[in-house]
Order: C-alpha cells, then sequence, then structure tokens
C-alpha cells in the first residue's frame, strides 16, 4: 500500500466515523423530542405519539398538553380540562369529551368519528381539516370555533351555542343544526349543505350563504335567511330515517 492509499483510507475512516456520528446526535435528539407515555396526566404533559386508547382518565389536567398525533380511540375523557392542548392528527374514534373544558384546543387534522363532545366547553378551539363524522356536540359551546374544511357529516349541534364560528369550505351533509343557538355572524362560505337540518334557525347574519347552499339544505317556514335568500319549494324536507349518532 502506498502512501496515498493509507491516506485515502484513513480520510474514508474518517469520513464514515464522522457520518455514524451525526447519526447518532440525530436519533438522540429524535429521542428527546419523542413523548413521554409513561407520565401522568398533567398540565404540559407531552403525551405527543404515544398510544391512550381504551382508557378511562375521566377529569383529568391536561391544559397546554403536546397530544398530537396520539391514540385516543375509545377512551373516556369526560370533564377533563384540555385547555390550549395540542392534539393535532390525533386519533380519537369514539372518544368522550363530554363536559370537557376545551377552550383554544388544537383538534386540526384529527380522526374523530363519533366521538362525544357533548356539554362541552371549546369556545375557541380549531378543527381545521378534522375528520368528525357523526361527532356528536349537543349543548357544547362553540363561539369562534374553526371548522374550516372539517369533515361533518353527520354531526349533532342541536343545542349548541355556535356564534362567530367558521364553516368554511366543511362538508356539513346531513348535519343536525336545528335547536342551535345562532347569536352573530357565522361563515358558510363554500360550505356543503346537503340535507343539512337548519329548520326554525335564524341565519339572517349568517356570511357566505348562496342561493344554491340553501336549495340543498333542509328547513321550514321558520328559518331565517340573509337577505336577497329564499326558502326553496321543497321545504320542509322528509324525516331522515337515520339521523342518530347513536351507535
Amino acid at each position: 500500500m502506498t502512501i496515498l492509499d493509507g491516506a485515502r483510507l484513513t480520510s474514508r475512516r474518517t469520513a464514515a466515523w464522522a457520518a455514524m456520528l451525526l447519526l447518532s446526535v440525530a436519533a438522540g435528539a429524535g429521542e428527546a423530542k419523542a413523548g413521554d407515555c409513561r407520565s401522568y396526566a398533567q398540565p404540559g404533559a407531552d403525551w405527543s405519539g404515544c398510544k391512550k386508547s381504551m382508557l378511562i382518565i375521566t377529569e383529568s389536567e391536561l391544559d397546554g398538553a403536546n397530544l398530537a398525533k396520539a391514540d385516543f380511540s375509545f377512551t373516556d375523557l369526560r370533564g377533563s380540562s384540555m385547555k390550549s392542548a395540542n392534539l393535532e392528527k390525533a386519533k380519537m374514534v369514539r372518544t368522550s369529551f363530554v363536559a370537557a373544558k376545551l377552550e383554544g384546543a388544537n383538534f386540526n387534522k384529527v380522526e374523530a368519528y363519533r366521538s362525544n363532545f357533548a356539554r362541552s366547553a371549546a369556545d375557541g378551539a380549531t378543527f381545521v381539516n378534522a375528520e368528525i363524522q357523526r361527532a356528536d356536540f349537543r349543548e357544547a359551546q362553540l363561539t369562534g370555533t374553526d371548522f374550516t374544511k372539517a369533515e361533518l357529516g353527520r354531526a349533532d349541534f342541536r343545542g349548541a351555542t355556535i356564534t362567530g364560528s367558521r364553516f368554511t369550505m366543511a362538508n356539513l351533509a346531513r348535519a343536525r343544526l336545528n335547536d342551535a343557538v345562532f347569536t352573530g355572524p357565522l361563515d358558510f362560505r363554500n360550505a356543503f349543505l346537503l340535507l343539512a337540518r337548519i329548520e326554525g334557525l335564524d341565519l339572517s347574519a349568517a356570511t357566505g350563504l348562496e342561493q344554491e347552499q340553501v336549495d340543498l339544505a333542509c328547513g321550514d317556514a321558520s328559518t331565517r335567511l340573509p337577505p336577497g335568500l329564499k326558502a326553496p319549494a321543497g321545504w320542509p324536507c322528509a324525516d331522515d330515517p337515520d339521523d342518530s349518532n347513536d351507535p
């Protein structure tokens, strides 16, 4: 082996060791960012990416917690406080948030099919691009809540207080909005309202509503529409045989 060959071999070995060192540092950094899945429920907890399904953790204190990409499917979180918690991309199939405190929480891009938010306080929460089909929001507080681009097919909002909320480009097909409390403007721009139940609602201050959307929805003689829109001849709609969120 010549001196030149030896120098080249040494250089390659040095480069290999440097690459291994960088990989080790990167792995360590990844571990530092991973959630502490064994920690107890507490404000600011980091359960990101953790499996927390099929648990009973009612009345937990999780304000400001990082719960992104966690799996809470079939978990009972009734009465918990999760103000300003980050649940982005979490899986929450049939999860219970009944009477939970969810003000300012981030539910963007969650998968929450048939989850129960009844009587929850979710003012200022965001559900952007969330999958929330057949979710139960009955009697929930939803002032300033953002449902932009959310999938809300057959979601139930009866008795909910919805003020200043956004349903921009949301899918509200067959959603039950009748008996909700609307006090102030709501944004329905480009929302899909196929057979959405809006009987008896005062939508006179709603923004973004077009006649084509109203024609698809289900209202009645007591539904109040924004100026320039009129009730279609097909109102009231026939009862939907499958309008229940029960299992």
